[in-house]
């Protein structure tokens, strides 16, 4: 009876003992994680002492590796309280015979006492203490939960902690599948994670897969023939790189706070859009930076989103997001134009146009070429490009009702000067690539915009309408008839437009299929001209590229709508068949440089004439004489290299003539 009292005290005190024990801290930092559309790992972020430690559960580790695992370190794991008495009677009398220390009684939970208040393992205070952590750790926790403190705290050599850390750094992959021999190191590393550290020490790492692999055939955990494999795989001799995908898109999902977000993006096609885009900049000017995202224009989920070519590169400001970045969109906001003409009935795109010099106030837009081609079709001029007949449209309709269509889109647009003005439609006005690509979206869409998406599991938006169904059918199929690059395909695939800004400082192209929207910019972040970059010669054939690798095939884009009018310039409605009351009437011819009484340095080259209104061609005329014919373009050279006084005149082909006199030095 006093034997049962005394042990029942005993148990009393121990129990008491046990619950009285202050336990460290169970919660600890794991990286930040942004993941795919799927689950994939796209980025993670060390934790604040820069540790790569990161969220794992047993239920999603390999079950021959917590099999190994518990073989050789805890046999009796599932059945101990948290220290195993067996282990424990038996080191201790190894260690009386031998007079040292023969074999350890470490179990998984003793161990993950030691991870935890990181204390050494040679003192007897210090295994006193492991024991009683490890206690009231099995009464406070279930078994998976101290597996999966093992798991995520393990060291596996430098700044590498847990299991998903060690698998990803050394064989680049996720834990849920690992063969034997990746199993059997990973069993091993954690005993002396610096000795043998497969990248440093790779013999060391090496023999100790050997003999778990060796312990685990006499465990019975695997058979002989399946050890005898895995002897024969190397193992890894370097440390591979944590993913870094989608490192803009990542640094914004992060900055939203330390958890895991869940991205629509398509990891496998992230990362070949990735590699296409760091190929294509290869051998280009290194100031040079590129931006493009992808998108399903019909559910408005971003599928990839590159900031630029190289995230690292500080010579082309790879860490700027230029999918964010404000910038001139040039002529991609044409259609834009177009499409609200078309919704309005001011034009179809078989309506005639004036493209001939015009002047409104003291603006006079000129084509990009400085020529002019008369009366034309609205779907050619938006094919060309041409800036005069856009103006014409956004005259008619008013600048601001191009602004407000931009702000109903759901878009950002930032004007320069505080007030629209017609250059609005010619890219006087900042807007981003997602912007841009939005608002392509919505052409490809019916004319419906929805905002872009990224984060998984957000609730899509109403889409917002900006023109109707037959007036984006319209602009689309006028796009698709443009002539894609070379090696590109057949035309009609793609309805796609290219843009270029003032000073050639932005590059662009905006396309789409039936189902997928992509945009491109390339420049440079600081905003300083590229000369001879065009939008269609660097931006489109990676637009092409790009929405090649999206899909096997060419998603068809959509057939017209029941009320498009498919006909030609004669039978369109009156009002139709030509905007406007016909060609406007060509204002007066002007030499706007050199200034009238000028005084210019004679550099031998020429002299730069710059006219404003007439129409062409043009003849130039220096002191009397003939010096060019059939000039086209506003901008030309006078063959006068000075020095002296010389009267220059131009008379265009209504005879109208301007005229100035300088002297050159």
């Amino acid at each position: 009876m006093l034997l049962l009292w005394s042990t029942a005290l005993g148990r009393d005190a121990a129990d008491r003992w046990i619950d009285a024990t202050t336990l460290p801290g169970l919660v600890q930092a794991t990286a930040t994680e942004v993941r795919d559309r799927d689950g994939a790992l796209l980025r993670a972020y060390t934790v604040g002492d820069g540790i790569w430690r990161m969220s794992v559960t047993p239920d999603r580790v390999d079950p021959l590796f917590l099999r190994m695992l518990v073989a050789y370190e805890d046999r009796r794991f599932h059945a101990h309280a948290g220290v195993d008495p067996v282990a424990t009677l038996r080191a201790a009398g190894q260690g009386l015979r031998a007079g040292r220390i023969v074999s350890g009684a470490s179990t998984l939970t003793m161990q993950v006492a030691r991870l935890l208040e990181g204390g050494g393992t040679g003192a007897w205070a210090g295994k006193l203490r492991q024991m009683r952590v490890a206690l009231a750790l099995e009464r406070r926790l279930s078994k998976p939960e101290i597996l999966r403190l093992y798991l995520e705290r393990a060291p596996y050599g430098g700044n590498l902690e847990g299991l998903r850390a060690a698998t990803l750094a050394w064989f680049g992959k996720e834990p849920a599948r690992l063969t034997p021999a990746e199993a059997a190191l990973l069993v091993a590393l954690p005993q002396a994670p610096e000795a043998r550290r497969p990248d440093r020490h790779p013999q060391a790492a090496r023999a100790a897969r050997d003999r778990v692999l060796a312990r685990m055939v006499r465990a019975g955990v695997m058979a002989e023939d399946s050890a005898q494999a895995a002897l024969r795989e190397p193992v890894p001799r370097v440390r591979r790189a944590f993913p870094a995908l989608a490192p803009h898109l990542a640094d914004r999902a992060a900055a939203l706070g330390p958890d895991r977000h869940d991205l629509t993006l398509d990891r496998q096609m992230q990362e070949g859009l990735e590699t296409l885009a760091a190929d294509y900049m290869s051998g280009r000017d290194p100031r040079l930076s590129l931006a493009l995202i992808v998108a399903d224009h019909q559910t408005g989920e971003v599928l990839a989103s590159i900031g630029s070519p190289a995230y690292d590169d500080t010579r082309g400001q790879g860490f700027v997001d230029m999918t964010q970045a404000l910038r001139s969109p040039g002529s991609t906001l044409k259609p834009l134009v177009y499409g609200l003409a078309f919704d309005r009935g001011l034009a179809h795109p078989e309506t005639l146009i004036s493209d001939t010099p015009v002047q409104f106030g003291s603006y006079a837009p000129q084509n990009f070429d400085g020529q002019f081609r008369g009366e034309i079709r609205v779907a050619r001029a938006l094919q060309l490009s041409l800036n005069i007949p856009v103006v014409r449209l956004t005259e008619a309709m008013g600048p601001a009702h191009l602004m407000a269509a931009l702000e109903t889109a759901g878009l950002r647009p930032q004007l320069p000067g505080g007030q629209a003005g017609l250059a609005v439609s010619l890219g006087g006005v900042g807007l981003t690539l997602e912007d841009m690509v939005m608002l392509y979206a919505g052409l490809a869409n019916g004319g419906a915009v929805r905002e872009l998406r990224w984060q998984r599991g957000t609730e899509p938006g109403a889409p917002v309408r900006i023109m109707g169904t037959r007036a984006a059918w319209q602009v689309g199929h006028v796009l698709a008839g443009l002539a894609p690059p070379p090696s590109a395909g057949p035309p009609g695939r793609v309805a796609y437009k290219t843009g270029t800004s003032y000073g050639h400082r932005d590059a662009w192209a905006l396309g789409f299929d039936g189902r997928y929207v992509a945009g491109v910019w390339i420049g440079r972040p600081d905003g300083t001209p590229v000369p001879g970059a065009f939008g269609g010669e660097i931006a489109a054939p990676l637009l092409f590229e790009a929405l090649g690798r999206v899909r096997a095939e060419p998603v068809q884009l959509p057939a017209p709508p029941p009320d498009a009018l498919l006909v030609g310039n004669g039978a369109l409605p009156p009002h139709l068949q030509r905007f406007g009351d016909g060609p406007a009437e060509a204002p007066a011819l002007q030499v706007t440089f050199p200034p009238d009484g000028a005084t210019l340095a004679a550099d031998g080259q020429g002299l730069p004439v710059k006219l404003r209104g007439g129409t062409p061609p043009y003849t130039l005329l220096a002191d009397g004489a003939v010096v060019a014919v059939r000039q086209h373009r506003s901008e030309m050279l006078a063959p006068v290299t000075g020095p002296g006084f010389t009267t220059l005149s131009v008379i265009d082909a209504e005879g109208r003539a301007g005229r100035v006199s300088v002297e050159l030095r």
